[in-house]
């Protein structure tokens, strides 16, 4: 489809249904960071027949993926397919680019949009593929970029993706979304949602669009600090009852902060809420459950990756998620323990028991009953 005139649908559409869009694909994108999501990206979207220019800090790293096809430092056993040019030239990688994927942390993300600001081709759409809340502001991530580099229409790539089996090619799904402008709604086939989910449709590959930005951001950054819970029950002894009713009640305040910001609880059911949180919670390969689990032997936090600087998202999120929820008066108490474990230096034990100990709370919502819970009672 690269280079063509978009074709219209072959058949008529119903009414009420818009019927089958045909976007363009872009032709040439940026991934901006070097590590293994950066790269399991970049994979795809060659794989998707894209020109990808992958770029990181380090010009030792580029070098050798150049010369052996594979990024040795973080998917080893990878090999890097055809179309991914490597790069530690910033202006080389956004040249020409029409679209953008920034991969680099969290946490430098506004020093990252301050050095792309006069690299940018104008008007790129740019897709966060990194996921967090900004703490000093109470931010979710693409409004901290809009303030930073206005005039770009900016969205988030979310979901279950562990990055080596995304690179490997085993299928996977995923959430793109952009807020739909009135023009986008009108010309669905030409919003930046829609180019960016063809562009990265391969047949391991499969995106699906959204346009709640909010919601999508909320499930990522919030489904961290859950999957530390997550594991600091697995690493205290506790089973699969314990995790499941973590996980669907984490859910519940990824539904509840969502719906607080704007978004929609619906999308916290899809891809980049339920669908990641579930992959977070049941693996060692998160660096999340694997914090939490080491937390949960009893290890300090010194002591956990082995005495290893690892950052752990969650870890950020746990401050930053929580900071917000009580600025807008939103009760989450499963990220309230983890906050207090790791921040304030709380014993996990005990907080897992206070937590189990709150009033009893109804579902659904609408019943608004609370009760005492019994270990509140006393004796008359």
């Amino acid at each position: 489809m690269d280079g063509q005139t978009l074709r219209l649908p072959d058949h008529p559409r119903e009414p009420g249904r818009p019927g089958i869009v045909y976007a363009r694909p872009y032709t040439r994108i940026a991934v901006l960071g070097m590590g293994s999501w950066g790269t399991a990206l970049a994979s795809v979207a060659a794989a998707s027949g894209r020109e990808v220019r992958l770029w990181g800090r380090r010009e030792d790293l580029a070098q050798r993926m150049r010369e052996t096809g594979r990024n040795d430092d973080y998917l080893p056993d990878t090999p890097l397919p055809d179309g991914i040019e490597p790069t530690s030239d910033l202006a080389h990688a956004l040249d020409g680019a029409e679209a953008v994927l920034i991969v680099t942390p969290s946490s430098s993300l506004r020093e990252m949009c301050g050095v792309m600001r006069p690299l940018l081709p104008q008007g790129v759409p740019l897709a966060l593929c990194c996921k967090g809340i900004e703490r000093r502001t109470g931010y979710l991530l693409s409004h901290a970029v809009e303030e930073e580099l206005p005039g770009h229409p900016v969205g988030a790539l979310s979901g279950p993706t562990f990055a080596r089996e995304t690179a490997l090619g085993h299928p996977t799904a995923a959430t793109i979304a952009f807020e739909f402008r009135y023009t986008d709604r009108l010309a669905p086939d030409d919003s930046p949602a829609a180019r960016l989910s063809v562009s990265m449709s391969c047949p391991s590959f499969r995106p699906y669009m959204s346009d709640d930005l909010v919601g999508v951001e909320v499930g990522g950054a919030v489904k961290n600090v859950i999957a530390i819970a997550c594991g600091m029950m697995t690493g205290a002894g506790y089973a699969e009852n314990t995790r499941a009713a973590l996980i669907t009640r984490g859910i519940d305040e990824m539904k509840v902060l969502a719906e607080a910001l704007g978004g929609k609880r619906e999308t916290v059911t899809g891809l980049s809420g339920a669908g990641d949180l579930t992959l977070t919670c049941s693996s060692t390969t998160s660096r999340n459950m694997s914090l939490g689990v080491q937390l949960g032997e009893g290890k300090s936090r010194a002591e956990c990756f082995d005495g290893r600087d690892v950052v752990v998202e969650g870890e950020i999120s746990a401050a930053s998620v929580i900071e917000l929820a009580r600025r807008i008066g939103v009760s989450m108490p499963i990220c309230e323990a983890v906050h207090a474990i790791l921040l304030d230096g709380a014993d996990l034990n005990q907080t897992f028991t206070d937590l189990w100990a709150r009033p009893i709370e109804s579902e659904p919502r609408a019943l608004e009953i609370e009760l005492a819970h019994p270990s509140a009672m006393t004796e008359s």
